[in-house]
């Protein structure tokens, strides 16, 4: 009786030394709720958990397949790349879009391709404040040169917004300007901006969307924090032309990456990243920010 309670006690002490901890993913802040939606995401500090007083450990990131929790850390990992693919196909400086609930996930390995994810989702235009459901599949390629994943999404709903307007005299008021528009610290300190400023946000988030997709892998999870600064440059083929330099927080590392980019956009031809320049690492603070 001794050795078997012996051999027992051995064997959970294993497998807790074993043991690994799944992050968890809590409820967003919701769309236009005035909370720091991008530069925040609760669940995250369950990514490190101390072991002994004044000793912190990293937790290992595992890799789930099968059916996934939809408020966990895999399955809204991989719909905040989805995020990212709809605001390159559709974004404008009136149309940006975030992500709102995942109701479903599951991931699966496919051999010498990588990890596929099936998921369905709702994201919202921050703007509009109109919401769609979202059917999504994403491959995270495997191998040392991974390349950026993989996304083919339906999101019909999202498209029920009318920003033709909005964005016709957005682009008159801009295209023949003798006033090139220019902004920095957007939004400021305190988190706020002016309201004249709001489109070019908008605008500087779309085009962040482009590299936070392509940058996007199974250990990353990023959002756009700030606007540092934009200049307004000479229009070229009716294209309105604009140098960004923006802010990204990887959440997961909690790093700030700078990068510059070169944008184009008209109503016609939407959001084009021409350029893009990653910049010198900063060790910053998380700026203050704003769904609007």
């Amino acid at each position: 009786m001794f050795w078997r309670l012996v051999f027992v006690l051995l064997i959970l002490t294993v497998d807790h030394g074993n043991s690994t901890l799944m992050p968890k993913i809590g409820t967003e802040p919701s769309v236009g709720s005035g909370q720091l939606q991008n530069s925040f995401l609760p669940g995250l500090d369950n990514l490190t958990t101390t072991a002994k007083e004044g000793e912190v450990v990293e937790v290992e990131n595992v890799m789930m397949t099968g059916v996934l929790h939809p408020s966990h850390y895999p399955a809204r990992r991989a719909a905040t790349v989805v995020q990212h693919y709809l605001n390159t196909r559709y974004g404008s400086p009136y149309r940006w879009v975030f992500l709102s609930t995942v109701h479903k996930g599951s991931a699966e390995d496919v051999t010498d391709i990588g990890r596929k994810y099936h998921l369905e989702l709702t994201v919202q235009d921050t703007i509009s404040n109109v919401s769609g459901r979202c059917s999504a599949e994403l491959v995270f390629p495997e191998g040392a040169e991974q390349g950026a994943p993989q996304v083919n999404a339906s999101c019909d709903e999202l498209l029920q917004s009318n920003t033709t307007a909005q964005e016709e005299v957005f682009y008159q008021q801009h295209i023949a300007s003798n006033n090139p528009v220019s902004g920095d610290n957007i939004p400021d300190s305190h988190g706020h901006m002016e309201p004249t400023m709001k489109p070019f946000w908008h605008l500087g988030g779309v085009a962040s969307s482009f590299i936070m997709l392509r940058e996007s892998n199974e250990s990353t999870m990023y959002n756009m924090a700030q606007v540092a600064n934009f200049t307004q440059l000479e229009t070229e083929n009716n294209q309105l032309r604009f140098q960004y330099h923006v802010l990204l927080h990887e959440m997961v590392s909690q790093e700030i990456i700078h990068w510059k980019l070169l944008v184009t956009w008209s109503p016609a031809e939407g959001v084009k990243v021409l350029q893009t320049e990653l910049q010198p690492k900063c060790h910053c603070e998380v700026p203050p920010n704003t769904t609007k």
